[in-house]
């Protein structure tokens, strides 16, 4: 953009109201459905979260429940069923 704009003291065209269309800063945040819970890891645990955090510009308390929300996803009863039938599925085609 090395162009300069030239602004003259010319009528400015009609001017425009615009709808904010925006959303609130507290709408940008997803709400957690979260409970305190204290436990106790490892130092070696702890020291990696933080040095992974620190490397990607978060928190590890953040990291550690992302990790244990995925863990609990993947293993959640419903996945287990569901990944039954895919496997059972999978078998049928194979004897075909």
């Amino acid at each position: 953009m090395n162009k300069r704009i030239k602004y003259t003291k010319g009528p400015i065209d009609e001017v425009r109201i615009v709808e904010d269309f925006l959303p609130r800063p507290s709408e940008l945040v997803p709400k957690e459905d979260v409970e305190k819970v204290t436990i106790a890891l490892s130092r070696r645990s702890v020291d990696f979260f933080r040095a992974e955090a620190k490397r990607h510009g978060t928190q590890y308390q953040r990291m550690i429940r992302a990790l244990l929300d995925r863990y609990a996803q993947l293993n959640a009863p419903s996945n287990d069923k569901v990944l039954t039938q895919l496997l059972s599925a999978r078998r049928a085609q194979l004897k075909r």
